[in-house]
């Protein structure tokens, strides 16, 4: 059954939660042929109601203390753009679409999205965005993310944050 999971990691993402478990969502993701939305909702207010339909599932939790089975059986994966959270998934070789939080101050998601994205590792939009994102996706254009390798994603993260690295 082909699914999506949605994860905001230990945070609160309430706009995340809302856009993707809106009607509107369902139904492009219904359209699309997705038939199970799985909702990692951290420390969120916004907890939208499990269900399970004859044409749509949707689950619903807070934290767990690993999402690795989550990441693995999911067909997509939407998440937060936190570093740890963009490494689990790419390595774990899954579409992975970032969702920028526009309400973060200094906003070193958006420079970590951007790279990967320009680097053809992932897709990235805002709450505002989703949707039209979710339509128009091409994820077969991915390229997949070196696994085995921190330190490049060590070299990634220290290029984005203007580091030196010591030789």
């Amino acid at each position: 059954m082909a699914s999506v999971f949605v994860t905001v990691g230990t945070t609160s993402f309430d706009e995340l939660v809302e856009e993707i478990s809106s009607e509107r969502a369902v139904r492009i993701l219904k359209d699309l042929g997705y038939r199970k939305l799985i909702l990692q909702i951290g420390r969120g207010f916004v907890e939208p109601k499990s269900s399970i339909g004859t044409d749509f599932a949707i689950e619903v939790y807070r934290f767990k203390d690993s999402i690795a089975d989550d990441i693995r059986n999911a067909t997509l994966v939407i998440s937060h753009a936190g570093a740890g959270s963009c490494l689990e998934i790419l390595e774990a070789g899954k579409p992975l679409i970032v969702v920028i939080n526009e309400k973060l101050m200094n906003n070193h998601q958006l420079e970590l999205a951007k790279q990967l994205h320009r680097d053809g590792h992932l897709l990235y939009c805002t709450c505002s965005t989703l949707c039209k994102t979710l339509q128009k996706s091409d994820f077969t254009s991915l390229k997949p993310f070196p696994s085995g390798h921190p330190e490049k994603f060590a070299a990634l993260m220290d290029n984005v944050f203007g580091f030196q690295r010591q030789k």
